[in-house]
């Protein structure tokens, strides 16, 4: 996933909405038709673990494939081992830094709020300085940051031979064979009886998250390593050729995700009428003009006159643009926000699109192959008005709502707990087995100091 900068926020804490817990008679724990002796997960970063900008130990510890394992093992499921990386370590993210945690911080006016920071100057580099395969492996969590359902079929995906940008050290390290391996050999040579796949959103989502400016969307056509539809086929008809049954999940639309929602269209405060005159001065020769409050912020658009326009209510600010950027260098106002950090209306089409037409592609794939299938797209719906779970509310709000992690992208402990129930639940009604639900008020959101 793409690095999210250093952001400014004043946070402070929410009020939990206080609830009666239930009392629920669960039914005595059945495996239905399932067999989980050897279960592995497939996925990109949110099935490894990866969280707050970085992989992890204790993200790791709480990816949804290890909590449904943890259920599994009620009904005689083998070990569930994860390319696991030191605890004391800082981890380490796809940009290279360390992972994210609030600390007070001053931003470029003085101001001092709670902030997400890097805990260390750079990430963990020492996690890619060897293959853990022969001392660790093989892994049953094959959640790979970065993957895509393209790259997930790939031989060679961690091979460093291939050059910068053209292999995945995040598989290299975890690999059977760096040099001719691809992260679904490696899932087929441990014969699973069970299997979990989240996979596709890396096919969209780099690009979103770059603001459109680098990676390129999956298209749905094109065969396996090229096209969406036929590397999907191709996954799950290797994953089902022993006999395996599985559970596939869908992928959420963007804007259940506060990377994109956190930073209004409209943040371009103005306080006096000397700054409204003055701005509308300048831009008067494009059209361009401000008003005391709430203005939206000027965004850099090649078709648009002068190269710059408004943004519109509709397109994103992303969480990633440098807060003090917007305070302090007029980002927004004198000067336009540069693309990387903006999502403009064909953009999001685009992405919408594809996002779409992937879903349709991962449920007519569960529908005709009898898997389960988990509609992750509706679970992050709903909590983006809020969810109350026994006593604690949730939501998908940056930091205050407790579902996402630091870098607005990845789940917390919680949010993990609660994705884990809703794979456990459609496995129980697909596979008639009874599996108890987590008790999701066991783990954390976000950690204030």
């Amino acid at each position: 996933m793409k690095n999210t900068k250093t952001i400014l926020y004043s946070l402070a804490l929410c009020g939990s909405i206080v609830a009666c817990k239930p009392s629920i008679s669960e039914p005595a724990v059945d495996k239905g038709s399932l067999d989980v002796s050897k279960y592995v997960s497939v996925g990109n970063s949110i099935t490894a673990g990866y969280a707050d900008n970085a992989l992890y130990y204790d993200g790791q510890q709480v990816s949804y494939p290890n909590l449904i394992s943890q259920q599994f093992s009620k009904i005689g499921s083998g070990a569930f081992k994860q390319p696991d990386i030191d605890p004391n370590s800082v981890g380490i993210g796809a940009s290279l830094g360390a992972r994210l945690a609030l600390s007070p911080h001053a931003d470029c006016l003085g101001t001092t709020s709670l902030s997400p920071v890097p805990i260390a100057t750079a990430g963990d580099f020492t996690i890619f300085a060897s293959n853990i395969f022969a001392s660790k492996g093989p892994f049953n969590n094959m959640g790979v940051p970065g993957a895509k359902a393209t790259t997930t079929v790939y031989p060679g995906y961690g091979n460093s031979a291939n050059g910068p940008g053209n292999y995945n050290p995040f598989f290299t390290r975890m690999a059977s064979n760096p040099a001719t391996a691809s992260i679904l050999s490696d899932v087929m040579a441990q014969n699973p009886t069970f299997f979990s796949l989240f996979l596709g959103s890396n096919d969209v989502l780099l690009y979103a998250l770059s603001g459109g400016t680098s990676d390129a969307i999956t298209p749905s056509a094109g065969g396996p390593g090229v096209g969406f539809d036929a590397s999907m086929d191709a996954i799950v008809s290797t994953l089902i050729s022993n006999g395996a049954k599985g559970v596939i999940a869908n992928l959420p639309e963007i804007t259940s995700l506060p990377y994109f929602t956190t930073v209004p269209y409209n943040g371009l405060v103005l306080t006096s009428q000397a700054q409204v005159s003055a701005l509308n001065a300048v831009y008067a020769p494009l059209g361009i003009t401000f008003h005391l409050g709430q203005n939206p912020f000027i965004i850099e658009d090649a078709a648009a006159p002068g190269g710059m326009r408004q943004i519109a209510s509709t397109e994103y600010v992303l969480l990633s643009v440098p807060q003090d950027s917007l305070k302090c260098k007029q980002w927004g106002s004198a000067k336009p926000i540069p693309n990387e950090y903006v999502l403009i209306s064909t953009e999001i089409t685009s992405i919408q699109t594809a996002i779409s037409n992937y879903n349709t592609k991962i449920k007519s794939l569960a529908a005709a192959n009898g898997l389960a299938f988990v509609d992750v797209n509706q679970f992050l719906s709903r909590a983006e008005k809020g969810v109350a779970y026994n006593g604690i509310n949730l939501s998908t709000t940056f930091v205050t709502g407790g579902a996402f992690s630091l870098d607005g992208v990845h789940l917390t402990p919680i949010g993990n707990a609660l994705l884990a129930n809703e794979f456990l639940k459609s496995i129980n009604k697909t596979y008639g087995s009874t599996l108890p639900l987590i008790d999701a008020t066991k783990y954390d959101g976000v950690k204030f100091p």
